[in-house]
């Protein structure tokens, strides 16, 4: 890889960044990275639309790599820092590193690229996102370009969005970063994390408003420990309590809106997104820390898609066949 520098005599000549050593060790291969990350290498015109997009020039060194492979997972996702964070005490990780384009979920201006996070999940407007983190959105690496122009070489960056969006100094520029990369037996924290997760969902305080709705549950019983056996099979599943688009994740958006209507029968669907955080996303104990609201709105969507949940009136409600098949779902948790 490589980039432009003058020599002694004004020359412009090749200065490389990245040695084919190092990129031929660099990259995880698999199926997850090139559905969700890879795309073909980028043309100049889209790296200039891309540009456009979001408003910043994207660095030498990061068009560099992503000429090598546009977008995907490396074999080191961990990096050093001087100060915790909510993910850990001494360093951060990373899922993937975002291509340049907008056909893949995990690229720049993809449907979960830069802006989404910026505008659906209130990062702040800094700069670009540039990697997703473990967390499912709850932290990201971003390209921080306060101290440069939007044509400037970007500082990198963690932002925790569990922490007010804290912002912690990872590395003066995109090189920097990418060759501090470590992996992650160096962090072998997985256990640990997960762990502490369990111990949330099976001991955690609910939310004042989730509590109340479990307390007007007729139809079955030990509503609360189904909650929370639900919640216990998706830290299995994930390492770490959040929802998302999963299976599971649907399972609980469905009990969440089950337990609201039910109390709460006039309610349309602006006033069900508004009052959702409270439930359990910033729930005490028993919460996520964050959330993204597109998350809920295309889960009813598609929830409104297949007909069960119905709009009537401008109110929203499950249909009552689907209300029973969320009860049974509860009955077996």
């Amino acid at each position: 890889m490589e980039k432009k520098r003058i020599d002694n005599e004004g020359n412009k000549v090749d200065e490389y960044l990245f040695s084919d050593m190092f990129l031929a060790d660099f990259w995880e291969d698999s199926e997850y990275a090139i559905e969700s990350y890879q795309s073909e290498p980028p043309t100049v015109d889209l790296i200039d639309s891309i540009e456009k997009e979001l408003g910043y020039k994207l660095p030498t060194s990061y068009i560099q790599l992503m000429k090598h492979r546009n977008g995907g997972v490396p074999k080191n996702t961990n990096f050093p820092t001087e100060e915790p964070t909510s993910w850990a005490e001494d360093h951060i990780a990373i899922t993937g590193i975002m291509g340049i384009g907008r056909e893949k979920s995990y690229s720049l201006c993809g449907d979960l690229g830069s802006p989404f996070m910026i505008e659906e999940w209130g990062y702040p407007d800094i700069g670009v996102v540039i990697c997703d983190c473990p967390s499912a959105g709850h932290d990201v690496v971003m390209l921080d370009y306060r101290a440069c122009d939007t044509d400037g070489e970007p500082a990198v960056v963690h932002v925790d969005q569990e922490d007010d969006y804290k912002i912690t100094f990872l590395a003066d520029n995109f090189e920097e970063f990418i060759k501090g990369l470590v992996n992650d037996e160096q962090y072998d924290t997985s256990e640990e994390n997960k762990e502490e997760a369990l111990d949330k969902v099976a001991h955690g305080k609910f939310s004042p408003m989730l509590e109340e709705l479990c307390s007007r549950v007729t139809e079955l019983e030990q509503v609360e420990q189904k909650i929370r056996s639900i919640c216990t099979r998706i830290v299995e599943e994930k390492g770490h309590f959040s929802f998302h688009a999963d299976k599971l994740s649907y399972v609980m958006y469905d009990v969440q809106f089950w337990l609201y209507t039910k109390p709460n029968p006039d309610t349309s669907r602006d006033q069900y997104v508004a009052a959702y955080p409270n439930i359990i996303v910033f729930g005490d104990e028993f919460g996520q820390g964050g959330y993204a609201p597109s998350f809920i709105t295309d889960w009813l969507d598609h929830r409104m898609q297949e007909g069960r949940i119905v709009q009537e009136n401008g109110m929203i409600h499950f249909s009552d066949s689907y209300a029973e098949e969320v009860i049974k779902t509860l009955q077996e948790a």
